[in-house]
Parts: structure tokens; sequence; C-alpha cells
């Protein structure tokens, strides 16, 4: 399910290989000479370990540096990637509405914070008119939540609602499941200063109705949300959102799985709370 109005997609992908020369097993060499006899043998034997300690020792001498702990590869700290992890937890504070709240006043805490809300603001819960204003309330700033929850209502009026095949109350037929489910891979601060944030997350997903006679059966999406947040009352808050497809790979192989098994899936495996 999308929600947003700009476009995009990208895609993009070697090996490596070994083989091993298996010595002859004659008692000459590949040019017909005959092996030296076990004195010689021995004395190249010497030969090669001498060299091998002299090789040990250099090396040993090269990493040992000058004794400063900044030369010591086990306490330099790795250069961070786009969503490198930083060992934070998870938040275990949640709202009533079962959305993780509390996140930390850093631009890691904006990007849990961001993929966390990109999972809210495209999920099942977001279609019911009776979920919505409470989503909203948590999610965004109080400053703009009336707006903001005036233009959900808009999007997901009872046409869209009829046209994925819910009911008024955003509800699915009986027997079926309305899927809509959100899966942070990556998350990317294009701007941050202590009170804002500006955060991509990039994210795929499943959505569409379970069910044999569905029109929009369950399949699979790629799309970047950009998500504009405030630090409000001592949390980040949604200013604005809006989305955009891909990067979205090659479609793998898999079997297609049956409606029935995907509708079961939804029930038994639960959602993440996301952290940096």
């Amino acid at each position: 399910m999308s929600l947003g109005d700009e476009r995009e997609s990208s895609g993009g992908y070697g090996g490596t290989g070994q083989t091993r020369t298996r010595l002859p097993d004659t008692d000459s060499d590949s040019y017909g000479t005959q092996r030296r006899g076990p004195r010689s043998s021995s004395r190249g034997l010497v030969t090669v370990v001498g060299v091998v300690v002299l090789l040990i020792a250099a090396i040993a001498f090269a990493n040992r540096g000058d004794g400063d702990p900044a030369d010591d590869p086990t306490t330099t700290k790795p250069e961070a990637a786009a969503t490198a992890p930083s060992g934070q937890r998870p938040v275990k504070t949640k709202s009533a509405a079962g959305i993780p709240s509390g996140f930390a006043q850093d631009q890691e805490g904006a990007e849990s914070a961001a993929a966390n809300y990109a999972v809210v603001l495209v999920s099942a819960d977001i279609l019911k008119p009776a979920r919505r204003p409470e989503i909203v309330r948590q999610v965004f700033d109080a400053g703009r939540a009336a707006e903001l929850e005036s233009t959900l209502d808009r999007v997901y009026d009872k046409a869209f609602l009829t046209k994925v095949g819910l009911d008024e109350n955003g509800d699915a037929p009986k027997g079926s499941t309305y899927v809509s489910r959100t899966m942070p891979v990556g998350t990317r601060t294009t701007d941050y200063s202590g009170g804002t944030a500006t955060v991509e997350v990039w994210c795929t997903g499943v959505y569409g109705m379970t069910g044999e006679a569905s029109q929009t059966p369950v399949t699979s999406d790629w799309f970047t949300m950009t998500l504009r947040l405030r630090w409000k009352n001592g949390d980040w808050k949604v200013d604005s959102f809006s989305q955009k497809e891909g990067p979205a790979p090659v479609n793998g192989d898999n079997k297609v799985s049956t409606s029935d098994v995907i509708s079961k899936a939804v029930e038994e495996f639960g959602g993440f709370t996301y952290a940096r």
C-alpha cells in the first residue's frame, strides 16, 4: 500500500574461485631432473624454516606499533555506515495504541523513531477510522495532528476502502484478512539539528487481501518514506511525510504461497520494534 506523490525505482549485483595444483608423484620434476638426496632436502628444509621464522618476526614487529591504543585494531572504532548498528536497545515504552515511544534526542533516536513510525503509517490499522485518531495523536506533532488526520480521512475515504475490499469500518469480509505490513530495510538522515530531523526509511512490505475471491491478492512492494520530525514534549514526532517507489531489486523465484498460508503467517508472526 502506498501513500505519496513521488515515484522512483532502481536496482543492481560476482564471485571468486580457487584451484589447487597437485605436485607430481614421481622422483623427478617436470623437467626430468632427479630429486636431491636426503642431505640436500634437510638443508633446504632448514632454509625454508629459517625464512618462515624471519617472516613471522617481521610481521609481528610491523604490527606492534608504538604502544598507542589507537594503533591497536581491536580498539579502533569502525567507520560508521549508512545504517550501522549502534548497540542501543530498542525502546521499551509503548503508548496505549501500542506504538513505540520515548526515543533518544539524537540522530540515532530520530532514525529509530522514523523506522517505527513508517511501520505504523503504512499499516492496516491506519485504514480503520476508529483507530486512526489514536495513531495520529501518538505519531504526529500536536500542532499538525488535526490537519494531517483530516488529510488521511480524505485519502482513506469510503471509496478507497471499498476499492481494496474493506467495509466502512476498515474491516475485511468474513473469512478474509487485509494485509498491510511494512518492514524497514535501512534508514538515512539527510538533515539533523537537535530539535529537527529529516529521515529517509527504505522499506519493503506486503499488502492486499487474502481469500480465493480477492480482487487484490497480497503482493510485495518496495518504497522509501521521508519523515520530517520535531522534538516535542520529550519525544520525536512527525511534522510531515511523503513516499516514493523503490529502490526495488529484481524479483526472486520464490514459489507463491496460497492465500490461506499468507493469512496464517500474518496471524502467527508478530512485528518488531526497530532501533539503530
